[in-house]
């Protein structure tokens, strides 16, 4: 596995030293969420040439996110989405994210649908989403990365049914693939979460993992929720993208919280690794 971390849970570091701290804690992958104190969207070339080299030596793995809270609004979370009016300007920095993962050898851009706004029908919610993501695709085409989307809960695609709806609305395009969230699936969906893995395995891209309870999306430490992740971890054995811990909310204790997460990620692979060896 090319365990990871999500940068946002690294806020107050600079993103070289939260990237140098986790290649010594042992991770070989980092989830660069796009944002104000890390890479912002506007970051010049010779930024993104710098954090690709820097990575490069760390031996990382990359992947872009754009899950920022106030990127692109200072006054409202998350706004604008691909479903607002204002979806113009949402689009136009997934194409910059684009730009940069090519730039920084990153496969994956991760984005998500957000919430219908209020006066908007699901019917043109989803038009309207269809019609940004078939555009983004024409530029994931161009510049050769592939879109990771994210079911979101209380989003107008929250679960793994509406990420399938979406990709078929999309012709199957190759280039549209999944970012599951662990967590999520807990929350959720109707299944246990091994079974949401495997649902998920055809279009898997790019992965989230945190612990959570049913019907609460709060992202915890492994251990403070209800997942059994040994099983988890064999679902998801031969993926070779990133799995990356997601944990933005525990940011003032990054490093420590960084290192019992891959400490925990390691001792529950091994589990899986011996029970395949005795055949339990």
């Amino acid at each position: 596995m090319i365990w990871s971390y999500c940068t946002n849970g690294f806020s107050d570091h600079r993103l070289d030293q939260a990237l140098t701290v986790l290649a010594e804690l042992g991770y070989t992958g980092a989830a660069i969420t796009l944002d104000h104190g890390h890479l912002p969207p506007d970051a010049s070339p010779a930024e993104v040439r710098r954090i690709a080299g820097l990575a490069g030596r760390l031996g990382l793995a990359l992947a872009v996110e754009t899950g920022g809270r106030y990127t692109l609004d200072p006054w409202r979370k998350h706004h604008p989405t691909l479903l607002d009016d204002g979806a113009g300007l949402r689009a136009g920095f997934l194409r910059r994210a684009m730009r940069i993962a090519a730039d920084l050898g990153a496969p994956v851009v991760h984005l998500w649908s957000g919430v219908r706004p209020p006066g908007v029908s699901a019917a043109e919610a989803w038009d309207r989403l269809v019609r940004q993501c078939e555009r983004l695709l024409d530029e994931a085409d161009r510049v050769g990365v592939t879109l990771g989307f994210e079911p979101e809960p209380g989003m107008l695609v929250e679960d793994l049914a509406g990420f399938e709806r979406l990709r078929g609305a999309l012709g199957g395009h190759p280039r549209f693939g999944l970012t599951l969230d662990i967590g999520h699936c807990r929350c959720l969906e109707p299944y246990d979460v091994p079974e949401c893995v495997r649902r998920a395995r055809p279009y898997l891209v790019h992965v989230q993992i945190e612990d959570m309870r049913r019907g609460v999306h709060e992202h915890l430490e492994f251990g403070a929720g209800e997942i059994d992740f040994p099983p988890v971890l064999a679902a998801l054995d031969g993926f070779d993208g990133l799995v990356a811990v997601e944990l933005a909310r525990h940011a003032h204790a990054a490093p420590e919280v960084a290192a019992r997460s891959i400490d925990f990620l390691r001792r529950a692979h091994d589990r899986v690794a011996e029970a395949g060896r005795t055949g339990r």
